[in-house]
């Protein structure tokens, strides 16, 4: 074997790997058509950062969606309009404020979780015992999986707070 070149092992787990993740990049763009279409994705994916993170700056919302903040003050307006979300003062500095997700927007969230849940239900229901059993036992991993992602989105957002101070209108 030359130098730099992958034993064997290691190619097959890095096409592994591969395969993995374009099969995990196909189940949710499937997800993402399959959506309802009352909601952009930017709005939608904030209101589920707000879901796990709890209440946020406008600015690190922007910086959590990788958008604009002005661009995130209209999806917020948007959002707050139709009683998903509402403005709060921050308890450690009353100049500045909070985007919290409201009582209906949890709701929203939950019946969107159970609609998608329920699209899946019908397409495992056309597989075989043996795929189900298969995708029941990968189930941990998958939750694993969400939830370093979901850590990942934790540390970024940890690190973009506190570098921009916004003053609420």
């Amino acid at each position: 074997m030359s130098p730099g070149c992958p034993a064997r092992g290691e190619t097959e787990s890095s096409e592994s790997r591969t395969r993995i993740a374009e099969a995990l990049y196909g189940v949710v763009t499937a997800g993402v058509r399959r959506r309802r279409r009352d909601m952009g994705l930017t709005s939608l994916s904030t209101l589920l950062t707000l879901d796990w993170s709890g209440p946020r700056r406008v600015t690190d919302l922007a910086t959590a969606e990788g958008v604009t903040q002005p661009s995130m003050t209209s999806f917020v307006n948007r959002l707050e309009r139709s009683g998903l979300v509402e403005r709060r003062a921050d308890p450690t500095d009353k100049r500045v404020a909070l985007v919290a997700l409201t009582a209906s927007g949890s709701d929203y969230l939950h019946t969107r979780k159970q609609a998608g849940a329920e699209a899946f239900i019908r397409l495992i229901d056309k597989m075989s015992p043996d795929e189900v059993e298969a995708l029941a036992a990968a189930v941990k991993a998958l939750d694993h999986f969400n939830n370093l992602d979901q850590e990942r989105g934790h540390q970024a957002a940890r690190s973009s707070h506190g570098r921009s101070a916004e003053i609420s209108p």
